[in-house]
């Protein structure tokens, strides 16, 4: 695929994709109203200046309240300083911060040479990813985690880690689903690693009892265990293997334990061979991955944890199926089994992003003796663009470059063609990801 072969050409391109891509976002998905940064506003707030308990609390109007450990409270500590315009503020440019870095580590070194053309293209792609929209209008904290998680990842790939280990110890503090990034550290026998993530989450978790001792207690004593909390386990945006099997009438906990551990092994054996290989960016979002399939709730905002995966897909030479996995989780389709999931067009439809996500845990490629190099690197010459006679010799080292950001983007621009047969209708659920935004919003978690 080759684009314009002008500055001129590119760029109008450039602004009909951000035409394009404000239509979709402005037809298909609508915003969340930062419904769980309201949560966290809200916990925040009650419990620093009105002595409430950081469980208790719950948005007016709705059941739903905070449901992070006791050190996501802590963290969040900020907010009370702030109106509530402000941290919504400080939300956007966390994420904004949170995603640039994601993309630094996934580019690799080559990262400057792509050029303003190709990074406007990715970022029009990541603009229609769903799971990006939805962390971003929901106010939530997964790009965070992902940036956490992923500088331990470029630690161990560079050789210099020493202190690898601190960001998943923290993310696992904040939120419990990175934790599964500790195991895989001892599956490649980063023992440091490993006890430093530990240590870190231990210290975190010991900083959150000293600063509310109740708290805690009710958090890791009935809180966790209450999935009620955080929503219907057959709810369509729940993406999770207990999310499929809660929709075809088969909640049971003992059939989710054998499929968990039966998901587990399968990430096990397949981890243990990217870290044989060395290949820890391909470790890393198998991780990711399964972390996604096991958690009792995985909801659509979850799923930034695949991000990872769609590059090492496009680094292995398949860039148009990663395209065009990327572009079907574009285009919000779980909504339109909404009311109804039941049938064989249920069952596949309203979990096709686990499908997707349980494929890239079987088929991802990893483990694959090779070069060191970034990530992105085997899919630039899916889109690099022409020489010019302007200049043929700075085109000829562009061409060189890492570009797959944009392979990815022009998966992802077969987005909006996707999702054009969704239709706009309110959602009394709070994660619903068609519903206009109202003075009731969404749930957190």
């Amino acid at each position: 695929m080759r684009g314009p072969r002008t500055d001129r050409g590119r760029l109008l391109l450039v602004l009909a994709l951000v035409a394009a891509v404000t239509l979709f976002t402005a037809t298909v998905p609508l915003l969340r109203d930062w419904f769980d940064l309201r949560v966290y506003y809200g916990t925040v707030h009650t419990w620093v200046h009105h002595g409430g308990r950081i469980y208790d609390y719950r948005v007016p109007g709705t059941t739903y309240g905070f449901t992070y450990p006791p050190f996501a409270a802590v963290g969040m500590l900020p907010m009370a300083l702030v109106g509530l315009h402000l941290a919504i503020a400080a939300s956007l440019l966390l994420n904004l911060a949170a995603l640039a870095f994601v993309l630094r580590i996934l580019a690799g070194p080559g990262w400057r040479r792509w050029g303003w053309y190709r990074w406007a293209l990715a970022l029009c792609g990541l603009a229609l990813f769903e799971p990006l929209r939805d962390t971003f209008s929901f106010g939530q904290v997964n790009l965070i985690l992902l940036a956490l998680v992923l500088a331990d990842c470029c630690l161990l790939r560079s050789g210099r880690g020493r202190w690898a280990g601190a960001g998943i110890g923290l993310a696992a503090a904040i939120k419990l689903t990175p934790a599964l990034f500790i195991f895989m550290l001892l599956i490649g026998r980063k023992w440091r690693a490993a006890g430093i993530a530990t240590a870190v989450a231990l210290a975190a978790t010991g900083l959150a009892a000293w600063a509310d001792p109740r708290a805690s207690r009710f958090y890791w004593t009935q809180a966790l265990w209450d999935t009620s909390r955080v929503g219907r386990l057959d709810y369509v945006s729940n993406q999770s293997l207990q999310g499929v099997l809660a929709r075809l009438g088969h909640p049971d906990k003992p059939l989710w334990a054998i499929v968990v551990l039966l998901t587990l092994a399968v990430w096990a054996w397949r981890t243990r061979k990217a870290v044989a290989a060395s290949d820890w960016t391909a470790a890393f979002a198998l991780t990711g991955l399964a972390a996604c399939l096991v958690s009792p709730i995985t909801w659509v905002h979850h799923l930034v944890w695949v991000l990872p995966s769609f590059v090492l897909l496009a680094r292995a030479g398949h860039p148009r199926i990663a395209g065009a996995l990327y572009a079907v989780m574009c285009t919000s389709v779980v909504w339109l089994w909404f009311d109804d999931a039941s049938g064989v067009d249920g069952f596949l439809g309203s979990n096709v992003y686990t499908w997707i996500t349980l494929g890239l845990l079987l088929w991802l490629p990893a483990g694959q003796s090779r070069p060191e190099r970034s990530p992105l690197s085997r899919i630039a010459r899916v889109t690099a663009p022409a020489p010019s006679a302007a200049s043929p010799a700075t085109t000829a080292v562009s061409d060189q470059s890492s570009s797959g950001a944009v392979a990815a983007a022009i998966g992802t621009v077969l987005g909006p063609g996707r999702g054009r047969g969704l239709v706009r209708r309110p959602s009394s659920e709070p994660t619903g990801s068609t519903r206009p935004a109202a003075s009731k919003p969404q749930s957190s978690s």
